[in-house]
């Protein structure tokens, strides 16, 4: 996971999944995906073993995400790129299998209440949609969905 930097105009801050826009010479998301995660973290395209995609995601705010789901081998260093990511972390398997980690939060925004998941985590604030599909992944793996 990343958690982009304070300087980017959009999403400033937010603990997020590497990725981004799907540009014209991107064959598909995965390959968007992949492209993205070379991009932000250093993460070789050739060392993920692309297990599949989950159900797509459309933000509040319009945005809409294909997360695209793989596995990278333990002891790969990812680098994060200057400027566009702060930090670079991991949610160890514990945690992101463990049913009762996520939590259900209520906030006030632009004067609509709204209601929406956060997880656990002692330095980065992980909400929005980032948290939820996070819960999806982990229904998926715990054999849910």
């Amino acid at each position: 996971m990343t958690r982009r930097s304070n300087a980017l105009a959009a999403h400033a801050g937010q603990v997020a999944f590497p990725g981004g826009k799907i540009e014209v010479f991107d064959a598909s998301a995965t390959d968007a995906a992949l492209r993205e995660a070379f991009e932000e973290v250093g993460l070789a395209p050739g060392v993920v073993e692309v297990l599949g995609r989950l159900d797509d995601y459309v933000t509040g705010t319009g945005f809409h995400v294909t997360p695209v789901v793989g596995l990278v081998p333990e002891g790969v260093v990812l680098v994060p790129a200057a400027g566009e990511v702060a930090a670079v972390f991991c949610l160890g398997f514990a945690m992101l299998l463990d049913p009762a980690a996520p939590r259900r939060r209520v906030a006030t925004f632009r004067g609509e209440k709204r209601e929406f998941w956060v997880w656990p985590d002692a330095e980065h604030f992980i909400w929005g949609a980032t948290a939820e599909i996070l819960v999806w992944l982990a229904g998926r793996l715990r054999g849910e969905g």
